[in-house]
């Protein structure tokens, strides 16, 4: 890697679904995988192409069970493109010999690079340079440029270029039993000489979807169609050292765009009138300088290189772009099959960082949240309760798209999956609410869509909350924390665990929240609020009672991570360790072996430390004072302690939220967590998941550790709040955002100074407040303070 390109030298077959992850391109509209055109899906590669908020629901039959579930649809592929000289096979790096290649990601502009040299089986060699680009201008279009150059041979050059309407979903090995076969319907079809078209639409969805491509080369075109692919063909004529080039320009329309008729007449007239491959990359760098720009972001070494490309994926899969559509965060980003495209609570990690640059876009991915609040509230009916109640999964309608079952891959078996009784997904989305709101000034969406989301999931916290006379306390009983390990007590017939630490103390929080926000509408706006919902006072009283009554367990002088997890048994850690090379889903194992991890203190990721993350200290102690619980420096110091020599970090999340944690007192330590959460992806830590997707969350999370967790940076009262702990490794950087009404405050932190510069505007001060120092700036000032050791 380089500042500002993402390079791989050779070709290596059991690299290329890790590469073709990493090398995807996406504009916040649709994203396709990095794969070589002239290749077709197989063991190796994998040419997804994905269109955001595009789902369709299969039944499939499975070992004797019907098993339902919808997924983010591999749309047709625009990508192929093979060639051939005459009379020969057609070149692909896994039939013929590769001399030299590589592949280059150009984060400057969102282009692919890859060169590669064929030795052609006549004599001589082929060099073949490709650009490819997802338009970041206009969301709907994508380019591809060959160049051929033969060297030591004379003759002609076969060349097809296809749209491929036979593609299913089989990226993920683990799903392969199940119906991937998504697309209906497939027509093709010639507009001009040109330009060719497909049509098709998903099964059950009914999503249509319209496809045209154009081949723009010195020769003639020849086209054929079959049942699912339509072709496009040329001659070329290879000299020694001349270059042959073909554009292949392709729009991509669905009946899901708005202001749209006919996605496959869209498609047709966009692509004919697109310009040319040169006038088309101009414009596609032009969008990627302004968001550049708007994402700034300045670390020196190995770690601003990983945070680049990690920015450069976040911005691929939610771009401005995104503001006009109705989708939500999907945890996997626009990369690949992993978690079937579904939004998970991941966009705890993502939203804070597009609050401070792309509020638009932050705006739009909780008015998901808002369209699906009616389905919210009909789950929770359905569960007997009252309020909103979020899936752990979402996709298309907001129903609760988590499995039944799941499979150990290790064992082989089916296994109950009850991860939907994360129900502190609901917390995640107040939170998200909050954190948007007093970012971005949106008082409007805070009085309505906002107050709307808040009241219905605090009103399903209070209802869950069940008095218990023994103790004199508020319990959630049958949940799931953020801890995946553990969904239930050992040999017990139900699933689900009391008094989740995390889940009662956000639950606290959301219901405190929001009765602030109640308080402080206007009158108005309240009392049709209460009109529409039901909300009397005697229901904000129970909520002001349970805000302050909900039950912490402890054990041992630290919190417990669920009422009971202190009688568990302790694991044999260094013997795990010895006898497999990777404990990261350490579940997987136990269960292969018979046991189960429900048995034992381990975690597969942050859980308690979770309240770390979200809270600052002062915050965090507020809320257990709040609740009539001490919190001190001692308390906490334990509690980190005891989870951090407990937990495998089976998530790439978790490496993140230790980092964030431990960076407030131990940064020797947190330094090596944050390490571990910079290469989750381009390591592929995980073992294998990376070519199955990146983890957006973890990649958002990076950048927002920089952003707000090393400096302390909190956008609240309508000022900006800093209290920075840099790290030895990151001490001297800097970065851009967006606060309220003023675009591009810059901050960098350098040796022990702060400086702060707000652009010229015509809007008003800037109050930034610091542990016992405030400063106000105006627009076109620069201030310096010096930070305390």
């Amino acid at each position: 890697m380089t500042g500002w390109t993402w390079e791989y030298e050779g070709y290596e077959p059991a690299d290329e679904r890790l590469r073709e992850s990493l090398c995807t391109l996406g504009n916040g509209y649709f994203a396709t995988r990095g794969a070589l055109p002239e290749c077709a899906a197989d063991d190796v590669h994998y040419p997804g192409t994905y269109v955001a908020g595009c789902y369709n629901r299969l039944v499939s039959h499975v070992s004797g069970r019907a098993v339902e579930n919808e997924d983010m649809v591999n749309v047709p592929n625009w990508l192929p493109l093979r060639f051939r000289t005459h009379g020969g096979a057609w070149l692909t790096p896994d039939t013929a010999e590769v001399l030299d290649h590589a592949q280059v990601l150009h984060l400057t502009d969102g282009v692919l690079e890859r060169r590669t040299r064929y030795a052609l089986a006549e004599g001589g060699t082929l060099w073949v340079r490709q650009l490819r680009l997802a338009h970041m201008a206009d969301p709907h279009l994508a380019a591809l440029r060959t160049e051929f150059t033969a060297h030591g041979h004379t003759g002609e050059l076969e060349v097809e270029a296809a749209l491929d309407g036979g593609v299913s979903n089989a990226g993920v090995t683990r799903y392969r039993d199940l119906d991937g076969h998504h697309l209906t319907h497939v027509h093709t079809g010639t507009a001009e000489a040109d330009t060719a078209w497909l049509r098709c639409r998903t099964r059950t969805s009914d999503i249509r979807i319209g496809m045209a491509a154009r081949l723009d080369c010195a020769e003639p075109v020849a086209v054929r169609h079959t049942r699912s692919r339509t072709v496009q063909c040329a001659r070329l004529p290879l000299r020694p050292g001349h270059t042959a080039t073909v554009d292949k320009v392709v729009a991509l329309h669905t009946s899901h765009d708005p202001a749209i008729s006919d996605p496959l007449f869209a498609a047709v007239a966009r692509v004919e009138r697109a310009q040319d491959f040169d006038a088309l990359l101009d414009s596609h760098r032009t969008a990627w300088a302004q968001l550049w720009r708007r994402a700034d972001l300045e670390v020196p070494g190995e770690a601003g290189r990983i945070l680049r490309l990690h920015m450069f994926h976040v911005l691929q899969t939610l771009s401005p772009h995104t503001a006009d559509l109705d989708v939500g965060v999907p945890a996997r980003g626009l990369h690949g099959e992993a978690y079937r495209g579904h939004v998970f609570w991941d966009e705890l990690f993502v939203l804070p960082y597009l609050d401070l640059h792309f509020p638009e876009v932050a705006r739009a991915l909780l008015r998901y949240r808002h369209r699906r609040l009616e389905q919210a509230c009909t789950a929770a009916r359905d569960a007997g309760r009252r309020g909103a109640m979020y899936p752990w999964q979402s996709g298309s309608d907001g129903r609760e798209e988590t499995q039944r079952l799941h499979l150990n891959p290790r064992s082989g078996r089916w296994l109950p999956d009850r991860s939907r009784l994360q129900y502190h997904v609901g917390s995640a989305v107040a939170y998200n609410v909050l954190r948007y709101c007093d970012a971005s000034g949106d008082v409007e969406f805070l009085h309505t869509k906002g107050a709307e989301m808040l009241l219905q999931i605090a009103r399903f916290w209070a209802d869950a909350a069940v008095w218990d006379e023994d103790l004199g306390r508020h319990r959630i009983r049958r949940v799931m924390g953020p801890d995946e390990y553990h969904d239930a007590y050992p040999d017990a017939a139900e699933p689900g665990l009391d008094d989740n630490a995390y889940t009662n103390v956000t639950a606290a929080w959301v219901l405190a929240r929001t009765l602030d926000v109640l308080s402080g509408l206007p009158e108005p706006r309240r009392r049709e609020l209460g009109e529409r919902t039901g909300l009397d006072e005697g229901e904000l009283e129970l909520w002001e009672e349970v805000s302050r009554t909900l039950y912490v367990p402890f054990h041992e002088g630290v919190i417990s991570q669920f009422d009971g997890y202190g009688e568990l048994a302790e694991l044999d850690w260094s013997g795990y360790r010895a006898r497999y090379d990777d404990i990261r889903r350490l579940d997987r194992i136990l269960e292969a072996e018979g046991d189960t991890v429900n048995r034992y203190r381990a975690s597969k990721q942050a859980d308690v430390l979770m309240l770390g993350y979200l809270f600052r200290p002062s915050a965090l102690k507020g809320l257990f004072s709040r609740l009539g619980v001490l919190l001190d420096d001692d308390i906490w110091r334990r509690t980190v302690d005891h989870y951090l020599h407990r937990t495998s970090h089976g998530s790439t999340l978790s490496g993140l939220v230790h980092g964030w944690v431990l960076a407030r007192d131990r940064r020797a330590e947190a330094w090596e967590f944050c390490q571990e959460a910079l290469r989750g992806d381009i390591a592929d830590v995980q073992g294998g998941t990376t070519g199955e997707g990146i983890h957006l969350g973890a990649m958002a999370g990076t950048l927002d550790l920089v952003q707000r967790g090393l400096t302390g940076l909190e956008a609240r009262d309508g000022a900006l709040h800093l209290d920075p702990v840099p790290l030895p490794e990151l001490s001297s950087y800097g970065f851009s955002l967006r606060h309220r009404r003023h675009w591009g405050i810059h901050l960098r932190l350098r040796h022990g100074r702060l400086e702060i510069t707000v652009p010229h505007s015509d809007a008003g001060p800037v109050d930034v407040r610091l542990p016992g120092r405030e400063v106000r700036l105006e627009p076109g000032e620069t201030v310096q303070l010096t930070l305390p050791d």
